[in-house]
């Protein structure tokens, strides 16, 4: 029995908890606490009364006609699979990701990822598309192997990749490799029929918000980032089935040096140069080492224009992203330092980028 008095206290301790993402993997039990106390009493039992659930295969083993085994997920694993509940094994939830949650599960002895898209995901992402651009890449096999994908609700089964590992943003060979692999794609000039269009997707999370930013000069960088859209316009880029999602955790390197891009929900037509742009700022990137990135990528013979294009993409990116960070710090989720860090790439590379636009100029 938990008071009233007792129950406000642990609903305003879940809302602190929640607001903060470190707090992701902690017990809800965490809430109970006030002042290091517990603030309900424990009630006894005798060890034969009671059974410890961590879990899948134990909450099965305990009672097998359970309501709780009884969900969406397992329903389409057994589907996909045709398998009976008790022959899926070894779950194990990965972490949480900034909008989907994932979990390893294992059947018929191989491994496979089950991707449940975050809540709100379904006004962010369009699984349509990203369906599209799935059947685009299906033979290149530069993606993950998809075994099921729901276009409804964005439920996504792939094949788990044994012994593989993230790309290492500070480790330069591997970025080097990373680059290359990325060139290679774009240079393959695939073609979908959506678009993704920077300033739409940055007034949009922009329009998401329930309050105006926590930024005071938010208008004048907008303004800003403006001039250097308009800039990029007048470059006219070519166009070409981009990842736009481009960060190293998507890079997957494989035992055998092989790589993979991942993930692709926000793939679609743009300037394959922005890609390079999002690697940089999601690896928080200072300058000296967003300049090796933009050398790496052009062999060292990336010209001014092409240089303050990409400049220009990764301020109006930095707002996108801080847009994005600031509607889900409405929803609870702080992102803390990296939403800051997006900010100020947005107002430290305007300057950048106007200082190239000035020396092709006097070119």
């Amino acid at each position: 029995f938990i008071s009233n008095k007792d129950s406000d206290i642990i609903q305003n301790n879940i809302k602190k908890l929640n607001g903060n993402a470190r707090n992701i993997s902690e017990f809800w039990e965490k809430s109970l606490l006030q002042k290091n106390k517990l603030l309900v009493a424990a009630r006894i039992y005798p060890n034969n009364e009671f059974s410890e659930i961590n879990t899948y295969e134990q909450l099965l083993e305990l009672d097998r006609d359970s309501d709780h085994l009884d969900n969406e997920a397992i329903e389409i694993i057994q589907s996909t699979f045709s398998v009976d509940k008790n022959e899926i094994h070894d779950i194990k939830t990965l972490k949480k990701g900034m909008t989907n949650r994932s979990f390893i599960f294992s059947c018929k002895n191989k491994r496979y990822i089950m991707r449940i898209p975050g809540e709100g995901t379904d006004e962010l992402i369009n699984r349509e598309h990203e369906y599209e651009v799935y059947k685009t890449i299906k033979d290149y096999h530069v993606g993950e192997e998809i075994l099921y994908f729901n276009k409804e609700n964005g439920f996504k089964i792939t094949r788990f990749i044994d012994n593989a590992r993230n790309c290492d943003a500070q480790n330069w060979d591997e970025v080097k490799k990373c680059m290359q692999f990325l060139k290679k794609f774009h240079n393959l000039k695939l073609k979908v029929s959506h678009e993704f269009n920077l300033m739409e997707q940055v007034n949009f999370y922009e329009g998401l918000r329930k309050s105006n930013s926590m930024y005071n000069d938010y208008d004048s960088t907008k303004k800003n980032i403006l001039e250097l859209y308009r800039f990029i316009n007048k470059c006219k880029p070519e166009y070409c089935l981009t990842h736009i999602d481009a960060n190293p955790d998507n890079f997957i390197i494989k035992s055998d040096d092989k790589i993979l891009l991942i993930d692709w929900e926000y793939a679609g037509m743009q300037d394959p140069h922005l890609d390079i742009a999002m690697f940089g700022i999601y690896s928080l990137y200072n300058e000296d080492e967003m300049d090796k990135l933009i050398n790496i990528y052009f062999d060292g013979k990336c010209n001014l224009k092409n240089k303050a294009k990409i400049y220009s993409y990764i301020a109006i990116s930095g707002l996108l992203w801080s847009n994005w960070c600031e509607y889900k710090r409405e929803l609870g989720v702080d992102f803390g330092e990296y939403s800051l860090r997006q900010y100020r790439y947005a107002k430290d590379y305007y300057r950048k980028a106007k200082l190239l636009m000035g020396e092709i100029n006097n070119e």
